[in-house]
């Protein structure tokens, strides 16, 4: 078997979708994308199919080796998500030919159905108890929400007391029961992740979700796991294993990689592995489209210290819910769960028609630019 081709779709509303193609017939489908980025990254794959082209796309792990490892210059959210979206399309295309899920030539099922959670609040996050009780209706046990919009570097007792309203108003929603994760997105100085993170220990997170920036040195991010007992997730931004370990050495308990920016199925399985010799959970960032949680389930239902899957089925950032798939059931949650896909390769059939018209269209969706009220740069 050979790659005959490679193609790319910008599609709504803020996703890029990969084919490739084969001379047997036997195509795959990947999700390569940094959100605000996808143009940047779309360039990227399309220089990279230079070394793809003409290849055996069975040979999963060389080319993965040579993806990653075939220019001076390597990694870093652009070429790590170019080379996940072929990582994805590849394995698709291996379970495919053999009949078989990916989970099942990754060593089979560890689990027979993975928790998922759902956004609520928005990024300016606001009627909390009741975004809550909609989804503990809808079957979710568990749900995440952003700490705050865009906070000062020491903000006021004010602001502070807030984000610790509306987390308290989440955990009434959720009851004892549920599970709530909170993310401060980056957006929270470490004197105020230090502040916040004990504030928020009587509603006891799950987990509170980058605390802080991940260009910090690592101590910095210590020094927030170690003043509480809340337990601190990081990782959308890390794109490799090799950036994994400093975070891990820091203390978190929740490693986050993403599937479409950190190396794909093939390196999300190793950063679990490395998070499972530090007794640290993975939970796989993925508020992207449903070639990307396939992706991520497929990962979910083979590695052992799996916590809970992000998806992102009525999120925020879009406005629609866009399917692309020509059966939603292997990816849909149902009373808070996913079940096994069962179908060969990441399990899904993607839509190929609706893909290509949606392509027509296209979109240019960037992040926000914040703020503060002195007018200076906020993080968003």
């Amino acid at each position: 078997m050979k790659v005959t081709a490679v193609e790319t779709f910008l599609v709504e509303p803020r996703w890029l979708f990969l084919k490739v193609s084969t001379d047997e017939g036997v195509s795959g489908w990947g999700e390569p994308v940094v959100e605000g980025r996808a143009e940047t990254v779309r360039a990227a794959v399309h220089e990279l199919s230079e070394l793809v082209v003409g290849q055996d796309p069975l040979r999963v792990e060389d080319l993965w080796q040579v993806l990653r490892r075939g220019g001076f210059y390597r990694g870093g959210p652009v070429l790590s998500s170019a080379l996940s979206g072929y990582d994805h399309a590849l394995w698709d295309i291996a379970g495919k030919a053999r009949g078989l899920p990916v989970h099942e030539l990754l060593g089979g099922p560890v689990r027979d159905r993975v928790r998922a959670y759902s956004w609520v609040g928005g990024d300016r996050p606001d009627g909390i108890f009741d975004a809550v009780a909609r989804q503990v209706e809808a079957g979710f046990t568990a749900v995440k929400m952003n700490a705050t919009a865009e906070m000062r570097s020491i903000a006021s007792p004010a602001e502070a007391q807030a984000v610790l309203e509306r987390a308290r108003e989440a955990r009434a929603a959720l009851g004892p029961d549920g599970d709530l994760a909170i993310d401060f997105h980056g957006r929270v100085s470490p004197a105020m992740a230090r502040r916040l993170v004990r504030m928020l220990e009587e509603v006891q997170p799950m987990f509170v979700e980058e605390p802080v920036l991940p260009e910090l040195p690592p101590e910095v991010l210590a020094s927030v796991v170690q003043a509480s007992t809340v337990p601190i997730a990081t990782g959308e931004r890390l794109f490799s294993r090799w950036e994994f370990k400093p975070v891990l050495d820091a203390g978190v308990a929740v490693v986050q990689p993403d599937p479409s920016h950190a190396g794909g199925i093939s390196e999300l399985r190793r950063i679990g592995s490395l998070a499972e010799v530090y007794g640290a959970s993975i939970a796989p960032h993925c508020p992207l489209g449903p070639i990307s949680l396939a992706a991520s389930l497929q990962v979910a239902f083979t590695t052992p210290n799996f916590l809970i899957q992000e998806q992102s089925a009525g999120m925020h950032y879009h406005g629609t819910d866009p399917s692309y798939l020509v059966d939603m059931a292997p990816v849909r949650v149902v009373d808070g769960w996913i079940a096994r896909p069962t179908g060969p390769g990441l399990g899904v059939e993607v839509d190929e028609e609706a893909v290509r018209r949606a392509a027509e269209i296209g979109h240019a969706w960037r992040s926000p630019v914040w703020r503060h009220d002195d007018g200076s740069f906020a993080e968003w």
